[in-house]
């Protein structure tokens, strides 16, 4: 099988269910978001010296995988295909955000993203998470979307913000804290 097919050489590409769609189509945009973000992941697990932590990557890779054929499929008939989507799913990433703050001090001041190379790539996942959270929301006021899936966007930016402060604390870096310049 070849990886090029040439059917999106005119700007158009094709949705779970075979109807054909503009590539900036609002449904392309959220899950070809989610792809960059898996993408980000990937480096932030390349990174991390936390075997733990890698494993919890790896299940949120493939969650995002899930969330996005979810965002892919056109209708029910196509859903109907796809594996549903896990109602703990958000649960899960409450319990290893609780768990990284445990180690954490209370935060009392807003920090930059910084102060160690990986902890920067968490916060350049949390971003992204962010935009592809407002994305995959925009997409929910036009067409039908699993509210589990923003849900799990929404958390999944907490996990990323809270796992950059372990990253931190793991490897002895100092958090950056915002000062307000007046």
């Amino acid at each position: 099988m070849k990886i090029y097919t040439k059917s999106g050489d005119g700007g158009q590409t094709s949705l779970l269910g075979g109807s054909r769609v503009e590539k900036y189509h609002i449904r392309i945009e959220a899950y070809g978001t989610l792809d960059e973000l898996n993408s980000w992941i990937g480096l932030v697990a390349d990174e991390y010296m936390h075997p733990d932590i890698i494993n919890q990557l790896h299940q949120i890779q493939n969650l995002l995988f899930l969330a996005g054929s979810h965002l892919a499929a056109e209708n029910e008939q196509a859903k109907s295909y796809l594996t549903p989507w896990p109602t703990d799913s958000t649960e899960a990433l409450e319990g290893y955000i609780d768990e990284m703050t445990k180690h954490l001090k209370p935060l009392k001041n807003f920090i930059l993203p910084g102060g160690h190379p990986v902890a920067s790539y968490c916060h350049l996942a949390r971003c992204v998470c962010r935009r592809a959270e407002r994305i995959v929301v925009l997409l929910a006021s036009e067409e039908q979307v699993d509210p589990g899936i923003i849900k799990f966007l929404n958390r999944l930016s907490d996990y990323f913000f809270t796992l950059a402060r372990f990253t931190l604390f793991l490897t002895g870096s100092q958090e950056i804290h915002w000062k307000s310049t007046s």
